[in-house]
């Protein structure tokens, strides 16, 4: 194993962005926790990962939903023995009604996963990470963060704004806090929503791998926002420039 070696908890592990970046850390010789809903693709992946990569992982089936599902994690984050020295809060989702056409309650879940549970992850693992003068959070945002996109695009901008104040607040004692950034990725994120992709030019796509090979950079380097590619740099930095009406029509094509 190499010298700087970290146990990785990902949520969202099993498919998407979450999937790449367990393939990644694992190539990289890195131990694993994963966690998903699904027990069995939690563990289909974790005894692939062990036998291509020989590193160790650990499988924690939960709703991040769910109050007892959070605090399943919670507690393995906040573990001394094995601790955690990266966090990657991956687990997510869209919605494809408008605002108004979306239940409260469809609201209220999507807030939860996207906003409330990183939080509390967040809050659970950052003690010990403190404690030990080390360690790495990433949270993956979107780049519909930097444009008026509903409450998806809110959702995303509350990721890029805490990780930007949670960077510079926590990386003099050691941790590391950084937003992930992808436009539209080919991985399940807008099949499993039922999302139609038409219309949406190729140059526009990038693939998992590239995003996840970036971002890692991005953050081993103490970077507080990481936008994978040139193109989508150079969107997310003309969005400071664009109205909130040409924004708004420009959040209509997905993520």
């Amino acid at each position: 194993m190499p010298a700087n070696t970290q146990r990785v908890l990902i949520t969202g592990a099993t498919a998407g962005l979450g999937a790449e970046f367990a393939q990644q850390l694992a190539a990289q010789g890195h131990h694993l926790v994963l966690v998903a809903r699904n027990q069995e693709r939690l563990e289909v992946k974790a005894i692939r990962l062990r036998q291509d990569f020989g590193v160790e992982v650990e499988v924690i089936s939960a709703d991040l939903q769910a109050p007892s599902g959070i605090e399943l994690v919670s507690t393995r984050l906040q573990q001394e023995q094995a601790p955690v020295s990266m966090l990657i809060n991956n687990a997510g989702f869209g919605l494809t009604k408008s605002f108004e056409k979306n239940t409260v309650q469809e609201e209220s879940d999507h807030l939860q996963l996207l906003v409330a549970t990183p939080m509390l992850l967040m809050h659970a693992v950052l003690p010990g990470m403190l404690s030990r003068g080390e360690g790495k959070i990433i949270n993956v945002a979107s780049v519909a963060g930097f444009i008026p996109r509903a409450t998806y695009g809110a959702c995303k901008a509350w990721l890029i704004s805490f990780s930007r104040w949670a960077n510079v607040q926590y990386s003099a004692q050691g941790v590391t806090v950084t937003a992930v950034c992808p436009g539209f990725v080919h991985t399940e994120f807008h099949q499993r929503m039922n999302a139609s992709t038409d219309g949406i030019p190729n140059w526009m796509w990038l693939n998992a791998d590239r995003v996840v090979r970036e971002g890692l950079a991005d953050a081993f380097s103490g970077k507080s926002v990481s936008v994978p590619s040139k193109r989508y740099k150079a969107l997310a930095f003309l969005s400071k420039f664009s109205s909130d009406k040409f924004g708004t029509f420009a959040g209509k094509r997905g993520r």
